[in-house]
């Protein structure tokens, strides 16, 4: 009989207890504590089994959880002698930041200090026993939601060492979801100010704590060192590219099909092979998200679990106000293509607004993003330099970005699926109509960087070109920016019905001293088509001439003017 799915439970000693369905990674205590790293950070993408893990750590070497056998017997762990012995040894801190998720610093900050004040509280027994002394008890005293960020920040570093010396053993620290407030601190501006605070208290916690044994932290991303852990040189960073515990986070394929089979839904691996398949951490590939799997076996239907568990804030944030070669990239991959990139594992999230470098980067550790392949190279300058093969993870995630683009002409859905209408039925006077309802809609939610004005018409059709991606992908091979005749095309529609057109569509924004008027701007669009013949490519696949459909797209501010030929 099937085990019983707790959906999101990440209590270990409730999933142990109640015999709820559980892969044992129980193998990842044993790898940490053998490697030796005094302090160690996983980053792994959302819904990886990160926040169980510290649960099944904590539950085996806190000393609370001294002589429950019970929580690890036939478990891989409990086969190793040595380990019984450690367990429930250690007096362990455990906390997550995976809540601070406020708008501005100062409630951010605010709720940082209630979580280090409720920590406190479940150790008042401390402030009975003799470790504190009266300097302790004062200390021990201003922990709360008001302390100073001298207190705040030296919260952590002072508990371990009260509980080293009650416990006559240096302290375990885990912290999981590390990065959310920098996440949060970066989306509503209040970065150098989070980054200020949590500087100083790893800086306490982590690097200048002689009461520290061993400490992990889990987030998603691997924040730059210069932000906040300019002085931790004892940190072992372990990224979704490092070949350490690759297949300790996720479920690997064996252990999925397993599972199927528990579940009597052995004939179903294919289907969800091609749905949730498709992770890669440190070479192991065919890595399953457990969040997808998990609500798999509950409710025996297919669909986009993972990729609409939290909110995408950011990523779609990225994307929508991302250059024109980022939108381009984004056409290939959901086109499911490859992308090759430069990625830098650190990530700068105050270089996002600046750097595609740093997007693909966050796409990658957030679990969007594959790695392909790898080809290394020494550059002009004589240093070692590595490009990464990248394409979206699975379906599920190309699901997940189709309704992401969709949602960006929410604003003016109506007009958008009008102008859908109008261009597929070649109809130029609706299509202008609803084409500039659109733009005045949307316009500013493309509009970003630091020169923004130079670069709006570009972010704007490239934004919508990957709208019309999305929407017509059933009736026409949608491509961009490709060579055809003697030039490059804007935006090319290949019908894959022999009863639908060809369309071209050519995008230029008004030169003033060159055309007078938007309607000059729109014939030099179309006299670009006829005089580069992008029409060659649809021609050579056997669509007449006739067929072909060629519109001009003449932008001024948030002015659009279509002709057509």
């Amino acid at each position: 009989m099937a085990r019983t799915v707790g959906i999101g439970n990440q209590n270990f000693e409730v999933v142990r207890r109640e015999d709820c369905f559980y892969i044992d990674k129980t193998k990842f205590i044993q790898e940490w504590w053998d490697r030796m790293d005094t302090v160690t950070l996983i980053t792994r993408p959302r819904r990886f089994g990160k926040t169980l893990t510290m649960n099944m750590v904590e539950s085996f070497f806190s000393v609370r959880y001294a002589g429950r056998d019970d929580l690890f017997q036939g478990l891989q762990i409990w086969d190793n002698k040595k380990f019984r012995k450690l367990q429930g040894t250690y007096p362990v801190i455990s906390l997550t930041f995976a809540n601070i998720k406020e708008p501005d610093y100062a409630g951010a900050r605010r709720k940082i200090c209630q979580m280090l004040s409720n920590l406190y509280s479940e150790y008042e027994f401390l402030s009975d026993s003799n470790v504190l002394g009266d300097r302790g008890k004062r200390f021990f005293e201003s922990v709360s939601e008001d302390m100073n960020d001298t207190t705040a920040t030296m919260a952590i570093h002072q508990l371990s060492m009260l509980l080293s010396r009650y416990y006559g053993k240096k302290a375990i620290i885990l912290l999981d979801e590390y990065d959310a407030p920098m996440q949060e601190a970066y989306v509503n501006s209040y970065w150098e100010e989070m980054v200020s605070f949590i500087r100083s208290m790893f800086n306490a916690t982590f690097k200048t704590n002689p009461y520290l044994e061993r400490a992990i932290m889990t987030g998603i991303t691997r924040v730059s060192k210069e932000s906040v852990f300019s002085d931790l040189n004892n940190l072992e960073v372990i990224t979704t590219t490092s070949k350490a515990y690759a297949d300790c986070f996720g479920f690997t394929e064996p252990e999925v099909f397993a599972a199927l089979d528990e579940f009597k839904l052995s004939d179903k691996k294919q289907e969800v092979k091609n749905w949730y398949d498709g992770f890669t951490f440190g070479g192991h590939t065919d890595i399953y998200n457990p969040w997808s799997i998990i609500n798999y076996l509950d409710k025996k239907r297919l669909s986009a679990y993972w990729a609409n568990s939290s909110s995408n804030r950011l990523v779609g944030k990225l994307v929508q106000e991302g250059s024109k070669d980022l939108k381009i990239a984004f056409e290939s991959l959901l086109e499911g293509k490859t992308v090759t990139e430069e990625i830098d594992e650190q990530i700068v999230y105050d270089q996002l607004n600046d750097s595609d470098q740093a997007i693909w980067s966050l796409l990658l550790a957030s679990g969007y993003l594959k790695v392909k392949s790898m080809k290394g190279y020494t550059s002009d300058f004589g240093e070692w330099e590595e490009t990464y093969e990248l394409e979206l993870t699975n379906f599920e995630v190309r699901t997940m970005f189709r309704k992401m683009v969709r949602k960006w002409f929410a604003a003016a859905s109506a007009g958008y699926n009008d102008f859908i209408k109008a261009l597929l039925l070649g109809n130029i006077k609706a299509m202008n109509i609803y084409m500039n309802r659109i733009a005045l809609a949307t316009f500013s939610y493309f509009d970003a960087g630091k020169n923004p004005s130079a670069e709006e018409p570009e972010r704007f059709y490239h934004g919508f070109v990957l709208g019309l991606m999305v929407e017509l992908t059933d009736r026409y091979i949608l491509t961009s920016n490709r060579e055809s005749g003697f030039g490059r095309y804007d935006v090319m529609l290949e019908p894959r019905r022999a009863e639908d057109d060809g369309i071209i569509l050519e995008f230029k924004v008004q030169d003033i001293d060159e055309e007078k008027e938007l309607y000059d701007t729109v014939k030099e669009a179309l006299d670009q088509i006829d005089r580069q013949r992008y029409e060659t490519m649809l021609v050579e696949k056997g669509i007449p001439r006739e067929k072909i459909r060629k519109y001009g797209f003449a932008f001024s501010g948030k002015t659009v003017l279509i002709g057509g030929r």
